[in-house]
């Protein structure tokens, strides 16, 4: 029988690894017989092992595309060995060291033009992948975020739908977020994160900055509408599985989600934790975002209540719900359908 935590984590983000691109049977072979959450780890660093190998054998072989689908496929594996594991930190950081190695392997066999980006921020720097589609001289451009245990190496197949429409993405480490975590805690004002990013972009000439959107999943559900708010650049946003007030979901978190915020908030104990969660809060500035805002949720989300969802739209001035009676957290579980609304709504309001 499992353990608690192995529950939970496949209870919550069980849909959201297929989504991301894990084949359904290589987490039921990886997860078959596990029982103790320090194995968790182990048994996710082989599965992200396996397909490093195949990369590696389909590449000498000079089959990039076969090596390239096979790097994602260990980058995946990499980064959920250790999204929410903090049993041992430097086994979880060398974790994220292969999943940003097998990532940039990805990218040099089925994107070369991607660019690693280190921007500087606050003493330290921000990581950050920035593609742009084939044959666009200056395509408008999304700020893909992460939420809490998310990161840039997560993305690849989401980055793929904007691209698909002929739209550049960037997909940050903000604070407390994958890499730039380790240097840098969570802050909830993040239209200082997106302030420095597009000021770092701002003398390129092969992306179109007067049409920038962004769009975040789960607690980037916040941090993209809080940035809106003070920042104009920003010409519409999408929230997918996003919080209105993630402090006063606090007790209500499963420990897994308590636990890495209080890690990546860097609290010192829990009630640190919980009043540093307690200024992720929309409330105040929902009346500021005057852009296009498109809010998506789950009715079925056991993570972050759908009605959190129904406020922040019916609060912001040109809020538009969009709520999937069968969605869970993300809406993880019909990424088919999420997935595209988000891209064409934002194409659209960035060209019309």
């Amino acid at each position: 029988m499992p353990d608690d935590r192995i529950a939970a984590a496949l209870t919550h983000w069980g849909p959201r690894f297929t989504a991301q691109g894990v084949d359904p049977n290589d987490v039921a072979r990886t997860i078959a017989g596990l029982e103790r959450w320090a194995d968790w780890l182990d048994a996710w660093c082989a599965l992200g092992d396996l397909h490093a190998g195949l990369a590696r054998e389909a590449e000498a072989r000079g089959r990039r595309l076969t090596a390239g689908h096979a790097w994602v496929r260990a980058a995946l594996a990499y980064h959920f060995a250790k999204f929410v594991w903090l049993v041992d930190l430097a086994r979880h950081d060398a974790a994220e060291d292969r999943a940003i190695a097998a990532l940039a392997a990805a990218h040099r066999c089925l994107d070369p033009t991607a660019e690693r980006l280190e921007i500087p921020f606050d003493g330290a720097h921000l990581a950050a992948t920035l593609r742009r589609p084939p044959g666009a001289a200056r395509p408008p451009l999304v700020l893909v975020v992460p939420g809490l245990d998310s990161t840039k190496e997560e993305f690849f197949w989401w980055e793929q739908v904007f691209l698909d429409r002929g739209l550049a993405t960037l997909s940050v480490d903000g604070p407390g977020q994958g890499e730039t975590g380790r240097r840098l805690p969570l802050r909830h004002d993040w239209e200082a994160v997106v302030a420095a990013v597009l000021d770092a972009l701002a003398d390129r000439r092969d992306l179109d900055l007067a049409r920038v959107g962004a769009a975040g999943v789960s607690l980037g559900g916040y941090y993209v509408p809080r940035a809106a708010a003070f920042e104009p650049r920003i010409r519409a946003l999408a929230a997918i599985g996003g919080p209105l007030d993630f402090g006063a979901l606090w007790d209500d978190l499963p420990p897994l989600t308590r636990e890495g915020f209080a890690h990546h908030a860097r609290a010192r104990d829990p009630e640190e934790a919980r009043a540093r969660a307690a200024r992720f809060d929309l409330g105040p500035v929902l009346g500021r975002i005057r852009q296009p805002f498109l809010v998506v949720c789950g009715q079925q989300d056991r993570l972050i209540p759908w009605r959190h969802a129904e406020e922040v739209a019916r609060r912001a001035p040109r809020g538009e719900l969009v709520l999937y009676p069968e969605g869970n957290h993300v809406c993880n579980n019909i990424p088919y359908k999420y997935r595209p609304l988000v891209a064409d709504w934002l194409s659209e309001q960035l060209r019309g």
